[in-house]
């Protein structure tokens, strides 16, 4: 059976076929604000993206959500908790719950967001693809932004405007005008980090998680667009479940931090 979000092979089952979805350095998690620990190194050393829109090309619905494919090398993060290090953006997806009042995965003082939008980089300081980055704890590093129900989001309607030609898994579009990350970030970059994993299997622990604090708006229509979406393959059959096969929500539920330690910039 293929992983996925129904009862039965939702987050709760991934361990049985991915064991690291059972370790102690998962993600997402709840972000209590009380216990993050100011870091001047953070503040100093400023986080740096550049990326470059046209790169952003090809849209896929997975299965498991929409997400758009990168092409091209100059689409990079780095400082911060990265350090020196260059990360370079690989694909960007979204999470989204059944209704507006939930559908991110990490939240923020045990609050959810409408969705979490996840910008996922490879570190190409150290390694030389993708999947050999993911299997190293400084491997990968997601800038996350938590989506909230509000005003129409002109960028993200690249995006919504043709998951009709993307309605079921496996179906791929290219995106005539590119999709341009800079759009969706707040001007303002505060965040909070941690070290953590993918939050969908193989939940590899090889993730420096960048969490955004400032939320971006999008409109209701936009996030049932993504609900309507479809997980099953245009040959098969529709699942004989309550959700007809749609996929109305993808995210995974927070789990303990831990021994962790959850950092953002600023003066002790």
């Amino acid at each position: 059976m293929s992983w996925g979000y129904d009862t039965e092979n939702g987050p709760q089952e991934w361990f049985k076929l991915f064991p690291q979805a059972s370790g102690h350095r998962q993600s997402p998690v709840d972000i209590n604000t009380l216990t993050a620990k100011r870091d001047s190194d953070l503040k100093e050393n400023c986080l740096v993206w550049k990326y470059v829109g046209s790169d952003s090309r090809s849209l896929v619905n997975t299965g498991h959500g929409w997400k758009i494919d990168v092409i091209g090398n100059d689409s990079l993060l780095s400082g911060g908790p990265l350090g020196t290090n260059q990360y370079r953006l690989e694909q960007f997806h979204c999470h989204w719950g059944c209704s507006d009042e939930q559908g991110s995965e990490h939240t923020v003082d045990g609050e959810s967001y409408s969705g979490e939008l996840h910008f996922v980089h490879w570190n190409t300081s150290k390694y030389s693809s993708f999947s050999e980055a993911a299997a190293f704890p400084d491997g990968l590093a997601v800038l996350a932004l938590f989506l909230k129900a509000g005003n129409y989001h002109p960028e993200l309607e690249k995006v919504t405007q043709l998951l009709p030609f993307v309605m079921h898994k496996g179906d791929r579009i290219t995106l005539p005008n590119g999709c341009d990350p800079n759009n969706f970030l707040p001007s303002e970059c505060t965040y909070w980090t941690y070290e953590g994993s993918l939050t969908t299997p193989p939940c590899s622990e090889s993730v420096t998680w960048i969490v955004l604090k400032t939320p971006v708006e999008v409109s209701h229509e936009q996030l049932d667009a993504m609900r309507n979406l479809n997980c099953y393959d245009v040959k098969a059959e529709c699942p004989a479940n309550d959700i007809k096969g749609k996929l109305v929500l993808n995210y995974r539920p927070p789990l303990p931090l831990g021994n962790r330690i959850l950092r953002e910039p600023g003066e002790h």
